[in-house]
């Protein structure tokens, strides 16, 4: 999403028209390995595995071999993941706590979909399943803002206090939190938590109107994004586009 309202108010209107219980992934997983993992989930449900008691033993002790190999092991927690069976999320619960390297976004996924399983069958609630490349918590979702000077001027010492006093002050208000704030000469770099009903626009554009009453430094021109954080080259391209040729201070 960037520079356009009307897609901010899409997004925002998504949620807020949502009623139910929303479940958002917390961890970090890629966009590429979420859509794998929803298609060869999708395949598992239409075989309507009944998993048996010996074979509930045998991936307990498949899921510690050493020997088992990726694709094994991702069978494995997916056909936990769609048993629909309490002792299936326990596993899966107890093996995220120390999964092996090559499974571990698959088994979170796998974990988050046999709890939304569960909770749908115990729950008259309607369970809605909330996933982005940047995770969230609870009932809030994390993302990434690009913000740029509005000038080609690196900002000065009070301005940089400005930035931080301000967004500290006024987003905890909206019930934000602030994960990461890192002011570099032309730009301004934020990672934060927002309740998904938020209207996120107007808590930013609020943010950096209070900034700018002690001097128009901050443009009402952002990127965001819950995909992913930008790089340094990404920032410096994006500067470069609005500045012209210009090397970036982190």
């Amino acid at each position: 999403m960037k520079e356009k309202s009307d897609v901010f108010e899409r997004f925002r209107d998504s949620f807020s028209k949502m009623e139910g219980h929303f479940h958002i992934l917390e961890q970090r997983v890629p966009v590429e390995i979420q859509m794998e993992y929803f298609k060869y989930s999708e395949k598992m449900r239409r075989n309507n595995l009944v998993l048996t008691t010996e074979e509930f033993d045998s991936f307990r002790e498949g899921l510690t071999d050493v020997e088992l190999s990726t694709d094994q092991k991702k069978y494995i927690l997916s056909a936990l993941a769609t048993s629909n069976e309490i002792k299936a999320y326990r596993m899966l619960e107890e093996y995220v706590q120390h999964p092996d390297p090559d499974v571990t976004d698959w088994a979170y996924m796998a974990l988050m979909e046999s709890r939304i399983s569960l909770e749908s069958e115990l729950s008259e609630e309607k369970q809605i399943y909330i996933s982005t490349g940047l995770g969230g918590r609870a009932e809030k979702l994390r993302f990434y803002v690009l913000i740029l000077a509005a000038d080609n001027k690196p900002f000065e010492e009070y301005q940089r206090r400005v930035i931080e006093r301000e967004f500290a002050y006024y987003l905890p208000k909206e019930d934000c939190e602030i994960e990461r704030l890192t002011i570099g000469d032309l730009y301004v770099e934020l990672l934060f938590l927002i309740p998904v009903r938020a209207d996120i626009k107007l808590v930013l554009d609020r943010v950096i109107a209070e900034c700018n009453q002690y001097g128009n430094f901050l443009s009402g021109i952002f990127t965001v994004t819950n995909v992913k954080e930008l790089t340094h080259d990404e920032i410096e391209a994006i500067i470069n586009k609005k500045y012209g040729d210009i090397k970036t201070g982190g």
